[in-house]
């Protein structure tokens, strides 16, 4: 189902599992996971092997997993592989899924949901996997009854990357930067976009890739959970500049993004209701997905997740 916000948003609105978090014929397996950090971080590092930072351990007759963008598909190829094996039971790491931060994210904002709890991933730069680089990431968030509480269910607090990834802290200097205050930062001149994407030396990085990062926070945000390659409406084709047009109008966007961050819950509304409604902002029926697999690009529907392999 997709994210539907009331009048005045609510953290409610972000507990129904949308079409890419719903766990579907699987939701059971999510009954014994406790809906903390503390125990979701594990389950989901032991399902997800990251394609790239532990890619030495991987066999290439798994990298296609890489494009499921659905929990539930992903849920399925894993009962596949580990019939009737818990999720919270040990996988080798050459049988795990092969992912990315966006999955481990996802999984993470599903069991959440799963339990009732509201849940959201977020996507923006974390500085802590390597010093001087700000990689492209994507972490989550949970309703505690107070406040947002944001994690990192990808780091495990013994890896020594963070003080406490179960509950980042955020604001100026914060480990991890959302889009939109990245966003905001390169377009005022306080942030150096050569230190910004991917990976050192890799092309997608620098300030276009910055730009663009907004289109992914927005989609995340309100229950669009897309894969980090797929492109859609007005995203600039890789190697291409926004133009000026476009700019203004992402201005906007991240403006309205870091108000609704701080409470805001009018331009909550507002900037839900434009990007359901604007076409340059909304993905529609289907995305363009650019695989890190190589193969060529696809044209991928997004109604449910029958045939997503």
């Amino acid at each position: 189902m997709a994210l539907t916000l009331s009048t005045l948003p609510v953290p409610s609105d972000w507990t129904p599992q949308t079409v890419f978090s719903d766990p579907g014929e699987h939701a059971a397996l999510f009954d014994e996971i406790p809906p903390v950090p503390e125990a979701i971080g594990p389950v989901v590092r032991t399902l997800l092997a990251h394609y790239r930072a532990e890619a030495e351990h991987l066999p290439a007759s798994s990298r296609a997993d890489v494009d499921l963008r659905w929990v539930a598909a992903q849920l399925s190829l894993d009962q596949q592989r580990h019939p009737g094996l818990p999720l919270t039971a040990e996988r080798a790491i050459g049988d795990r899924l092969q992912g990315c931060c966006r999955d481990h994210t996802l999984l993470a904002v599903s069991i959440l949901r799963h339990h009732g709890i509201p849940a959201r991933s977020r996507v923006g730069f974390a500085d802590y996997f390597r010093e001087g680089w700000h990689h492209d990431h994507v972490v989550a968030e949970m309703f505690d009854g107070q406040r947002w509480r944001r994690f990192d269910p990808e780091v495990a607090p013994e890896f020594g990357l963070l003080p406490d990834p179960l509950d980042l802290a955020t604001g100026p200097d914060a480990p991890f930067t959302t889009a939109a205050e990245a966003y905001l930062n390169l377009r005022d001149g306080s942030l150096d976009p050569s230190s910004y994407g991917v990976a050192p030396d890799h092309p997608l990085s620098g300030a276009d890739f910055v730009l663009s990062e907004l289109f992914w926070e927005l989609a995340h945000r309100y229950g669009d959970e897309l894969l980090l390659w797929d492109g859609w409406g007005a995203i600039p084709p890789p190697g291409e500049s926004h133009g000026e047009g476009l700019l203004i109008m992402l201005d906007e966007i991240a403006a309205q993004l870091v108000a609704a961050d701080a409470g805001d819950m009018e331009v909550e509304r507002t900037l839900y209701e434009r990007y359901r409604r604007d076409p340059q902002l909304h993905p529609g029926a289907a995305v363009l997905q650019f695989s890190p697999t190589g193969t060529e690009p696809v044209l991928v529907p997004l109604g449910d997740a029958a045939g997503s392999r």
